[in-house]
Order: C-alpha cells, then sequence, then structure tokens
C-alpha cells in the first residue's frame, strides 16, 4: 500500500495525462493532470494477483459461471454498507456510463425528461442528450458552503414530461454525503412525480470519519417499485479501465424491461472487469481501501488548507470521493481569468465547472488522488499563480 509512489503514467494511454495537452493545453513535460476521476495508486495485490492468474492461464475466452462473482459483491454489499443483496437483482455493464445510458434506453422514450440536481457529474447530461431526452436541471442551493436540495423550487419546475430522477450519491463534484432526511426527500419527490430513481453510489465507499453513506434500497421500501441501484468496484479500487459496473434492481418488473433491453442490444460483461471485480470484493479489497481513505482524508486536508488559504478561493467541505470542488467567485475575475491561472500559471488541468450543469459556472474540479508529494506540488503552484491577492 505504497500511496506515495510516484507512478509515471505518461505513455501509457493513460487518458488523464496522455490527452492533458490536448484538452486543456497543459503541457506534458510539467503539467499536472487533476481532472479524470481516476487514481495514481495501484490497485491492491488481490486485484493485481487475479490479473496475473488470467494471464497464467494463457487463454482469454468467454467468462462462464457468476457464481462466485455475484457472491462477491453480495458480500461486499452485505459488509461495508449493510445492504442485503440477492445475486439475481444484478446486472454488469460496461461501467456506470454504459450503466446510467441502458437506464435511459431502458425506462423512458425520446423527448421525454430526465432530471438531474446541478451541477452533477458530467456524463449523465451527456448520455441523456445523445439519447435525445431532455434535460431537466434542477439546480441546488448553497447553503452553510454546501450544497442542499429545493425540493419546492424542484416540484414547481415539473411539467409531467420527466420519467426518471438520477441522484449521485455521494455527490460528484461536492463529495456530500447525503442524510437519510434527505434521501427520504429524494425518494418523496420521485414518488410524487411518478419518476424512475436511478441511484449512482459510485463513490459509496470512499467517506471519510463522521460520515456515513446510506444506500438508498435502505431508506423506503415504498420506492423499490421504482428504483436502480448503480455501484461499482472501478472507483474504489482504480480499475476504471475494465469498464465493469453493478446495475442493481430489487424490483421484478424494472428488472425484466432491463434486461430486455440488455439482450436487444446483445450486452455481456468482460471477464477482465469480472476476474478483477469478485477479488477486490474481499477482505484483503476492505483492509486496502481503509488505508486508501485514511491516505486521502490526509491529501483532502493538505488540498483544502491550502486552497482555503487563498483569498477569493474556497474548496467546498468535502464528506466523501477525491474530488475538490473549488469556487474562485471570491476572486472576482472572469472564469477565463482563473482558468488560464490555473491552466497556464500553475500549470494543472482542472474540470472546468460549467460541464457540470447549472450552479458550476465559478467552479473548478481538482482529483487529489494521487501521491501526496505531486498534491503539494499542485497548492504550491496554485498559491504562487494566485499570489497577488494574498
Amino acid at each position: 500500500m505504497d500511496f506515495d509512489r510516484v507512478i509515471d503514467r505518461f505513455g501509457s494511454h493513460s487518458v488523464k495525462w496522455d490527452m492533458m495537452e490536448t484538452l486543456y493545453n497543459v503541457p506534458a513535460q510539467d503539467g499536472i493532470a487533476m481532472w479524470v476521476a481516476d487514481m495514481d495508486f495501484e490497485p491492491p495485490k488481490c486485484v493485481q494477483d487475479a490479473l496475473a492468474g488470467m494471464a497464467q492461464t494463457g487463454v482469454y475466452g468467454y467468462y462462464g459461471d457468476e457464481t462466485a462473482y455475484r457472491a462477491a459483491i453480495c458480500w461486499w454489499m452485505e459488509h461495508r454498507h449493510g445492504w442485503s443483496v440477492d445475486p439475481s437483482w444484478i446486472f454488469t455493464t460496461h461501467g456506470l456510463v454504459n450503466g446510467t445510458a441502458m437506464c435511459v434506453d431502458a425506462y423512458t422514450q425520446p423527448g421525454e425528461g430526465v432530471v438531474l440536481f446541478t451541477p452533477v457529474y458530467h456524463a449523465f447530461a451527456r448520455v441523456i442528450r445523445a439519447a435525445g431526452r431532455e434535460v431537466v436541471e434542477c439546480e441546488m442551493v448553497q447553503e452553510s458552503g454546501r450544497y442542499t436540495l429545493d425540493f419546492a423550487a424542484y416540484d414547481a419546475q415539473m411539467t409531467g414530461n420527466e420519467k426518471m430522477v438520477i441522484l449521485c450519491s455521494p455527490h460528484n463534484p461536492s463529495g456530500r454525503v447525503w442524510t437519510r432526511e434527505e434521501l427520504q426527500q429524494v425518494a418523496d419527490f420521485a414518488k410524487r412525480h411518478d419518476l424512475i430513481l436511478v441511484s449512482d453510489e459510485i463513490h459509496h465507499d470512499l467517506v471519510f470519519g463522521g460520515h456515513t453513506h446510506i444506500v438508498m434500497d435502505l431508506v423506503d421500501p415504498t420506492v423499490r417499485d421504482r428504483l436502480v441501484m448503480m455501484t461499482a468496484a472501478t472507483k474504489t479500487f482504480n480499475i476504471a479501465g475494465c469498464h465493469s459496473g453493478n446495475v442493481i434492481i430489487p424490483d421484478a418488473d424494472l428488472r425484466a424491461k432491463f434486461g430486455a433491453r440488455m439482450a436487444a442490444l446483445g450486452l455481456s460483461p468482460n471477464s477482465f472487469g469480472l476476474f478483477m471485480t469478485e477479488a477486490a470484493y474481499s477482505p484483503e479489497g476492505a483492509a486496502w481501501v481503509d488505508a486508501l481513505v485514511d491516505y486521502l482524508d490526509g491529501n483532502r486536508k493538505l488540498f483544502d488548507d491550502a486552497i482555503n488559504a487563498i483569498p477569493g478561493l474556497r474548496s467546498m467541505p468535502m464528506q466523501s470521493t477525491y474530488l475538490a470542488w473549488v469556487d474562485f467567485s471570491g476572486t472576482g475575475m472572469s472564469r477565463d481569468e482563473f482558468t488560464k491561472r490555473v491552466e497556464v500559471d500553475a500549470k494543472i488541468a482542472a474540470n472546468h465547472g460549467p460541464t457540470f450543469g447549472k450552479g458550476g459556472e465559478t467552479f473548478l474540479r481538482f482529483n487529489f488522488a494521487t501521491p501526496r508529494s505531486v498534491v503539494q506540488d499542485a497548492v504550491e503552484r496554485l498559491t504562487k499563480a494566485f499570489s497577488d491577492l494574498q
């Protein structure tokens, strides 16, 4: 568990590092990639051993008998989240962006609305629009430096054309861990407007001390007939390249609709993803995650303390994830100006806030899941880039 080891990812077909210069004009030779949400850490040894075992056979054929794989998912959800999952509820998609797209395809029709609480993970809106559906942005409210949900305003926005709501829990990009009361309000909103509720919980394992993630399926049993749960080992264990996600559907009717679309599109799992997920969802994987979260928490404190010491900058207090959501509105600068300082002066690639929807205009998102020395370098660069404000 050497999270301090700097791994040179250039030239490895890493989108995060090898596309940084093309997309952000941040030079490869001395830039820092803090945009794409993958980590610069090796996964646990159990995952590496699973891949080594595959390589040892020398044959990469079709995967058969998912019993152990599904049992590993069920074990993880029970032991880490107190959630009992039946193996028959599980579908394996090519990651959760694909899982989101499959939900949109299975449960809505072209022209219908899908509700997002914005700002939120940008891929949701991308797949909704690509499918010819309408993105309905319900903008969140900032209260005491964190996001809250204003359901009176959202109720007034609804037209009856909306058929689905997608919740990001924990929230990306702010790192909010929703309370049970807030999750109940989301469930009530879905029932009130007869919406399919898709709960994307991909960051559920990366929660800092003092906060507890609550699985949506455990909040309200009366919402099950409209609930689709999405989880994955990919974000937790830094294995996103295996493109494997868990779409878990307790309700039989919703399962039938989803399964029909999977069959119609000829989708089946990637065997590499199944081997890696089964290995990761284990006691060894759990110990690794505990150490990872402790390390990320140290990075979070380092990053937030440095950012919040710069006048005009504010990193939203994080309860989970490894994605810092930094507000530059206090600088009085235009978006072009503060972005230029980050990308040109500090040579850091960070996600642009407007891509996350309404409410993201004055923000940048920074990924600090990297060795602490890299985080230290990044905050020193940012402090220098905004030194005239101090």
